[in-house]
């Protein structure tokens, strides 16, 4: 990524640029030995979005989120997220230590029901971003996923993503995932949604040990 942004001749302002803070460096002075590390692999002066990867148990979030706007007053980022916090994570920083979360970035997609989450954010007006929406290429075979696609003369990975922004608070200017809009209309009408309903919604593709071990909300 630092070698295409060092010989590309797109304006470093026209480019959105995000990278995480990983589990083990969520102690001050690790926050900012990992942002300087990632600077200089990247080639550029700042990120336009920092994101704590993921949570863990033993996390001072004043001291994370404090260090987070050190680093933004200082413009090596524009702006701070996170990733993989649950509703109780996204509470504590919201609503005790009031950080300005730009966004949540979690696994989401037909089978994994987001819905708690999704409604939090969308009350307290922060963006949910869904990573692995088309379940790492499994989705292509649910017979769900291809009975709407056929109906519609799309495709499975069409509809996951149709599915994903018609979701309440989807779509707009949240960076969500875009979905194609044609040949593929949204699946609104009820007989898709009962088709897609008919699908499992607590598959998890992303289950690290370290999270799975400590967080009881991760199953």
């Amino acid at each position: 990524m630092g070698a295409g942004l060092a010989t590309s001749s797109v304006p470093r302002a026209d480019i959105f640029l995000t990278t995480k803070i990983w589990h083990d460096h969520l102690m001050r002075n690790g926050i900012r030995r990992a942002l300087e590390g990632s600077l200089e692999k990247l080639k550029t002066d700042y990120v336009d979005l920092y994101l704590v990867h993921w949570p863990t148990p033993d996390m001072d979030m004043g001291e994370i989120f404090e260090t987070l706007a050190a680093l933004k007053d200082e413009g090596l980022i524009k702006a701070m997220g996170v990733a993989n916090f649950t509703v109780e994570l996204m509470k504590r920083a919201v609503e005790e230590i009031g950080a300005p979360i730009a966004c949540n970035q979690v696994e989401y997609h037909v089978k994994l029901d987001q819905s708690k989450l999704l409604g939090y954010q969308r009350t307290s007006d922060i963006p949910l971003v869904a990573y692995v929406p088309l379940g790492q290429d499994r989705l292509a075979d649910e017979e769900g996923l291809v009975a709407v696609a056929e109906k519609h003369g799309a495709n499975p990975a069409q509809i996951a993503l149709a599915w994903l922004m018609d979701q309440p608070g989807g779509g707009g200017g949240n960076p969500q995932s875009r979905a194609p809009r044609e040949p593929a209309d949204q699946p609104r009408c009820a007989e898709d949604l009962a088709c897609i309903a008919t699908l499992p919604k607590d598959l998890r593709y992303i289950d690290p040990e370290f999270a799975s071990d400590w967080d009881p909300d991760w199953d």
